[in-house]
């Protein structure tokens, strides 16, 4: 049996696609469908590592879990991981294929045809639905003779496709009837209907509007979604917004500034932290925003070198280590971890122009960019350290180039599960005020969590809340609010009624 399929697309980025399709997996897993998400081609800088290695967009793996199910490459056969303006490490069904630019990218179309289309083939023969997902718009004109993830794929899908505008823009008609009118005659005949989202204000506003458009167009409005603001989703692009505040009155706040890297990657990494009511979190990306925080994370990095290097060149280096010398605690994350160290160089220039540059220099370590991708899932146990008793289980992932050499010993936060070096894994420095790891997912984990929070707030002198923040119900909470946000603003009688 072939799987049906369902295809969100959109006016733009940024409209939603991400949100809605997550939705709508959601909503058919809860109605008894054994539905999966399919993205062919993602640009994103966050990404997830699966059970096998492999790396896809970290939106896709999220629509996974509102399906109930484990990643697998196949719903993201395709990710571009932008490097610079006009390059891009590319991964091919999880695996890394090199650094290119556009028109080297694009000079390889055919190929890559065939790598989206068999990973399809391969999903449809597993489930029941497949929620398929665009990327910008299909209305690229410059684009569309190497299409891979609009009406190229809702043809070879045989999608009905429902599109997205975002009102909240403003110009919403306009919008939606401009893509329409360029696609092709065909392109058109696959629309089955419209979504406008991010409503706001009063609908019977809205309806005259919506009768002009439906006589315009030939083509119902399917549904109007209202903007909420505080939906939760693991987004695909590194744009993240710029404060997270915590709940007034919470109790044992930690205040903590997060460094807004030109080329952040994996900031999803800090959404248990952000979401947390006791835990206010700032992106700074000038020396004037970092004022004096209990914690400072330095996030990942899809060029670390060229991020370290515009952290010197803004002085932002410079304040981190004063906030250091204040009392922060630092905390780094693979590309972050890596800023910890003396240095890092790229003599082959695989990520930078630059061969090398000098880390914010609180650890002993210098890491050499390789041109092997370290890719994997990996669960470890704790050692007893200032941070954590021993015992406790964290699992996480690696995604780095890099390599790690110490020229001095650390205490290492876990065992080596192999014969891995266990610092590689994560260290604190004897003072126990800075900490790293090549981990991504860590915070995930509550009890892990929870455990460095309890630290890091012994040692800043501030008392523990006396309720502990549940992450795993909170997204499966966020999950189950997706599926009843389209239940209640989109016609999914007339939707279902297509897929039949």
């Amino acid at each position: 049996m072939t799987a049906k399929t369902l295809m969100i697309q959109g006016t733009g980025s940024g409209v939603g696609k991400s949100l809605l399709t997550a939705a709508f997996c959601r909503y058919f897993y809860q109605t008894g469908y054994k539905v999966a998400p399919f993205k062919a081609q993602n640009m994103a800088l966050n990404s997830f590592v699966t059970k096998q290695g492999e790396e896809m967009g970290r939106a896709q793996a999220y629509q996974a879990e509102a399906c109930g199910l484990s990643p697998e490459v196949a719903m993201n056969p395709i990710l571009l991981k932008p490097s610079g303006d006009n390059n891009s490490q590319v991964i091919l069904m999880g695996k890394p294929n090199g650094s290119r630019n556009a028109k080297n990218y694009y000079a390889q179309y055919q190929e890559h045809q065939k790598i989206v289309l068999s990973a399809l083939a391969e999903m449809r023969s597993k489930y029941d639905l497949i929620i398929i997902e665009g990327a910008g718009s299909p209305a690229e004109i410059n684009l569309k003779k190497t299409d891979l993830v609009n009406m190229f794929i809702a043809e070879k899908a045989e999608a009905p496709v429902l599109l997205v505008g975002d009102i909240d823009r403003g110009g919403v008609f306009a919008w939606m009837k401009g893509t329409y009118d360029l696609l092709s005659k065909s392109e058109q005949d696959r629309i089955i209907g419209f979504i406008i989202n991010k409503f706001r204000g009063d609908i019977d506003l809205l309806k005259p509007g919506i009768d002009q458009f439906e006589e315009m167009v030939d083509k119902p409005v399917l549904g109007v979604v209202p903007y909420f603001k505080d939906l939760i989703i693991d987004e695909e692009d590194s744009i993240p917004q710029g404060s997270y505040s915590a709940e007034i009155n919470a109790q044992g706040v930690l205040n903590i500034a997060v460094i807004q890297l030109p080329r952040i990657s994996n900031f999803t990494d800090l959404s248990p932290l952000a979401h947390d009511p006791s835990i206010s979190i700032r992106y700074v990306h000038h020396p004037s925003q970092l004022g004096n925080p209990d914690i400072i994370i330095l996030p990942g990095s899809k060029n670390t070198i060229g991020d370290m290097a515009s952290l010197n060149r803004q002085f932002l280096a410079r304040e981190i280590l004063k906030c250091h010398q204040s009392g922060s605690l630092i905390l780094g994350i693979c590309g972050g971890f890596q800023m910890l160290g003396k240095k890092i160089k790229d003599p082959e220039n695989l990520e930078s122009s630059e061969k090398e540059v000098e880390g914010l220099g609180l650890f002993d370590f210098e890491t050499t960019i390789l041109s092997e991708k370290l890719t994997r899932q990996i669960q470890l146990e704790t050692v007893n350290s200032r941070v954590f008793p021993m015992g406790i289980q964290c699992e996480g992932y690696e995604i780095h180039m890099g390599r790690t050499t110490f020229g001095t010993d650390y205490q290492a936060l876990f065992s080596s599960p192999n014969e891995d070096n266990p610092m590689n894994f994560g260290i604190i420095n004897n003072e126990g005020t800075v900490i790293g790891t090549y981990l991504h997912g860590f915070l995930d984990q509550d009890q892990f969590r929870q455990n460095i929070l309890r630290y890091m707030r012994s040692a800043k002198g501030i008392p523990e809340p006396q309720s502990k923040f549940d992450y795993a119900q909170f997204k499966s909470k966020e999950l189950n609010k997706l599926a009843d946000l389209i239940k209640n603003s989109i016609n999914l009688e007339a939707i279902e009624k297509k897929l039949l």
